[in-house]
C-alpha cells in the first residue's frame, strides 16, 4: 500500500482496490490516515465499522479521517433548554424519518454552515449515501413547518451506533428538533451513541461529550455487537415528551 507522511511524520496510506484501512489508532490527533480509494458501499461501511469517515473537498482526493478526540452524544444526555422546550411544546414543527432522504442530503450540501465556505458534499458523495439509503443503512430525519421541509439530518446506522453526517436548518431550531427527535427514538431503541465526529460548541451545548479516540473505538466495538435496524425507518414516530 503506497503511502506518504504528514508534517508531523504520521503515515498516511494510499488506498487500493481492497477494503483494508490502516489502524486508526496510529493516526495523528487531526485524524487523517488515508487517501484515495472510492465510495463503494462496502468500503464506506467498512470505514464506519472501524471508526473512520470520508471528508474532503471536491477538488481533493478522497480523504479518510479518524480524529482524536471524538464527539459523542449519548441519547440520555441530550440537553433541552427552557426556550427550546417551549419551541418543542408549541407544535410548530412535525418530524418524519426516511421520507425525503435525497432532499435532506441536497440541502445539507447547499445550505451554508457556520465556519465553512463552500460544500464538502460532492455529487459522488451524495450518490454514495443515497445508495446506502437504498440498501437500508443510511437514514434521514425531516423537520417540517406548515408542511414545508425546513430542517433535517442524515447518517448511517449500524448495530447500536448512529454515525451522524450532516444537518441543515432553513429556520431557527429546525436542525435541533431533528437531532432531539433522533436522540429520543434511538434512546428508546437502546442505541449506545450518536457519533458526532468532531467537536462543535453547538453540539456540546446539546449534551455531546468529548471522548478519546481509543475509548470511542472500544465503545464502537461493543455497539456493533447489537443487531442493526436495517431497512426503512418510515414507520418511526416521534412526539416531544414534556417529561424530559
Amino acid at each position: 500500500m503506497p503511502s506518504m507522511f504528514d508534517e508531523d511524520n504520521y503515515l498516511i496510506s494510499q488506498l487500493g482496490m481492497d477494503l483494508i484501512f490502516p489502524n486508526p489508532r496510529n493516526a495523528s490527533d487531526e485524524g487523517l490516515l488515508a487517501y484515495g480509494g472510492d465510495l463503494r458501499p462496502n468500503r464506506l461501511l467498512t470505514a464506519y465499522r472501524n471508526g473512520i469517515f470520508p471528508w474532503y473537498s471536491p477538488t481533493d482526493p478522497i480523504l479518510w479521517w479518524s480524529p482524536n478526540p471524538r464527539l459523542l452524544l449519548y441519547p440520555q444526555n441530550f440537553k433541552t433548554t427552557k426556550s427550546f422546550a417551549r419551541t418543542l411544546r408549541s407544535g410548530k414543527f412535525t418530524v418524519s424519518f426516511d421520507r425525503e432522504f435525497a432532499e435532506v442530503i441536497r440541502y445539507c450540501g447547499t445550505v451554508p454552515r457556520e465556519g465553512q465556505e463552500g460544500t464538502w458534499l460532492s455529487e459522488e458523495m451524495r450518490e454514495a449515501y443515497i445508495e446506502l439509503h437504498t440498501q437500508g443503512f443510511a437514514h434521514s430525519v425531516e423537520v417540517y413547518c406548515d408542511g414545508v421541509l425546513v430542517g433535517g439530518l442524515y447518517g448511517i446506522a449500524m448495530g447500536g451506533a448512529f454515525f451522524g453526517e450532516s444537518m441543515f436548518s432553513l429556520v431557527s431550531d429546525a436542525s435541533k428538533v431533528a437531532f432531539r427527535a433522533l436522540s429520543d427514538v434511538l434512546g428508546a431503541k437502546s442505541y449506545d451513541f450518536i457519533d458526532c465526529q468532531m467537536k462543535t460548541d453547538h453540539l456540546v451545548r446539546m449534551g455531546a461529550m468529548i471522548v478519546s479516540r481509543d475509548s470511542y473505538l472500544e465503545e464502537l466495538k461493543e455497539a456493533l455487537q447489537k443487531p442493526s435496524d436495517l431497512g426503512s425507518w418510515q414507520h418511526f414516530n416521534w412526539e416531544y415528551s414534556n417529561g424530559k
